[in-house]
């Protein structure tokens, strides 16, 4: 397996997990910088033709 160049360092695939849902792996520096934590809620939004994730406030 060949290593990506950094410019296409944010492309990602989408994987499907099971009938109805679908995956996406997020870079970890991006993880990181956001401070999320494994098993995070975050919400899901979606503007126009974009996708906005955002932590959950209770």
């Amino acid at each position: 397996m060949s290593r990506r160049k950094l410019e296409d360092k944010n492309v990602r695939k989408l994987t499907r997990i099971g009938n109805k849902s679908i995956g996406l792996t997020l870079p970890i520096d991006i993880v990181r910088d956001l401070k999320w934590k494994e098993k995070q809620k975050v919400v899901v939004k979606k503007r126009g033709k974009n996708i906005v994730l955002s932590d959950w406030k209770k």
